[in-house]
């Protein structure tokens, strides 16, 4: 049995090596956001869940062969658009998910668009279109977006014990995610 004044200077010890930099714990959390839900309009959100001020839309999509590989048959071709992103708001700027689905809203397939990729165009939103390679692109029914702003990558606990952690967001989207 230790002696009462060891235990009592215990407490003490702990908060300087604290204090210090020296800790035993690092006390390293992290959480991953739930994915919102998708839509061919949404409101773009951050890791906690609050809306960012921008909204991201799929204007259109159609299906056809891309013109750098038109061999590889029908593409979704879509058009999408950032309300309320700014053109030098970071490397990113805020990024959504794109997804094509069938009509039981599973995705097809999926990637990441980011605003910095768009143009401004003359109502100031941001505007651009891409291409989103699927396996069979005669079950595709749309293009929906998903909320969750995807240009966040910090560092995780295990990564980074001391300095890492905090909310990130959600996986990105992929083939066969029920949406």
């Amino acid at each position: 049995m230790l002696p009462a004044r060891i235990l009592a200077g215990a407490p003490l010890a702990l908060v300087v090596l604290s204090l210090s930099g020296c800790s035993f714990f690092w006390s390293c959390t992290e959480t991953t956001a739930e994915r919102g839900e998708a839509g061919a309009r949404v409101q773009v959100e951050d890791t906690s869940g609050r809306p960012l001020g921008v909204t991201a839309e799929v204007v259109d999509w159609s299906l056809g062969p891309h013109p750098q590989v038109p061999s590889e048959g029908d593409q979704v071709h879509f058009h999408y658009r950032f309300d309320g992103a700014d053109e030098r708001s970071g490397i990113h700027g805020p990024a959504v998910d794109a997804c094509a689905v069938d009509k039981e809203r599973v995705a097809l397939g999926c990637q990441t668009v980011y605003s910095s990729q768009a143009r401004l165009g003359p109502d100031d939103a941001l505007t651009g279109d891409d291409w989103l390679t699927v396996e069979h692109p005669e079950q595709v029914t749309g293009v929906l977006l998903i909320p969750n702003d995807q240009s966040y990558h910090g560092r995780t606990c295990e990564q980074d014990s001391k300095d890492g952690g905090g909310a990130h967001p959600p996986e990105p989207a992929g083939a066969g995610d029920q949406l």
